[in-house]
């Protein structure tokens, strides 16, 4: 599949103003939208390779949040509940329904939320590497445990060594600089290391109770009840999903489809992203057929 990986970032920016706030996204394709939601330190830059897959089959849509990318570094908290609220407002927006969300890593928890609070605004999920539950023993691999003791011994944090530190031990592949760039740059200037910050500070990590902690054990319990179809990428080894975590989904959350990707860690969308696209084409195309009058 790496044939089919490239650096380029061929998409035009939009911008929307968020309550002060320039919120940068892509769009393209038209139709029902498709919402990509990035994890940390990612952006938008990530879904670069998965979106061809789908622009044909609905609006793709991939913002930047707040700190990260192309959107604005406000003077703010950057809590989880911050970024609800921006997704909030940016759904509203946009006039979005109909939305099938694309989750990775900490957006999984904004959009889980959301489709929670709002399932008659939602078609379907899509998540990888994805927190479907309060942090629990049996879902934190080796490798995350690592990367934990590294972020908590540093009394410091400077984003582009973040960026080095966790996005290089999370890709199956060597990463080219024009791809590390993308993801070093917004975090180059003095202050823009606040997001990361914040995101460590709320970490579940099994050992703390954090304001994300009670949103994802208040939309894990509404999962497990949800009609909403439902489809759990994930990759062996996995990063954050580990056997146990497949089990746990496979028993307990209704119209689940899993669709595996291979070796991919935690960025499967830079070590197999025609497999990613391919895998969620294949079950959104099944998700509106489904969807068909007999």
């Amino acid at each position: 599949m790496t044939d089919m990986i490239s650096p380029d970032f061929p998409y035009k920016s939009h911008y929307v103003e968020l309550d002060g706030t320039k919120i940068h996204y892509i769009h393209e394709g038209i139709g029902d939208p498709i919402l990509f939601l990035h994890g940390i330190p990612a952006s938008n830059y990530v879904w670069r390779n998965i979106i061809p897959h789908l622009a044909g089959l609905g609006s793709c849509i991939a913002p930047d949040l707040p700190g990260f990318g192309k959107s604005d570094k406000p003077d703010m908290t950057y809590t989880i509940t911050d970024y609800i609220h921006t997704l909030d407002r940016l759904i509203e927006t946009l006039k979005l329904d109909r939305i099938v969300f694309v989750m990775h890593g900490w957006g999984s928890v904004i959009g889980f939320d959301y489709a929670m609070r709002h399932p008659e605004k939602c078609k379907g999920l899509v998540f990888y590497e994805a927190w479907l539950r309060p942090a629990h023993p049996d879902d934190m691999s080796l490798p995350f445990q690592e990367q934990l003791l590294l972020w908590q011994k540093q009394d410091e944090l400077n984003g582009v060594d973040f960026v080095n530190q966790t996005v290089l031990k999370s890709v199956m592949r060597r990463l080219t600089e024009t791809e590390l760039n993308c993801y070093r740059d917004p975090f180059r200037a003095k202050g823009s290391e606040k997001p990361l910050v914040q995101y460590l500070k709320e970490l579940p990590t099994g050992n703390n109770r954090t304001a994300a902690t009670d949103i994802i054990a208040n939309y894990s319990t509404q999962l497990m009840e949800s009609s909403l179809p439902k489809l759990m990428l994930y990759s062996i080894p996995g990063f954050m999903t580990t056997m146990a975590t497949l089990v746990w989904a496979k028993n307990h959350l209704p119209h689940l489809e899993l669709g595996e990707l291979g070796e991919g860690l935690h960025y499967a969308e830079e070590s197999q992203p025609a497999l990613m696209g391919e895998t969620i084409s294949v079950w959104l195309q099944g998700v509106e057929r489904d969807k068909e009058p007999s």
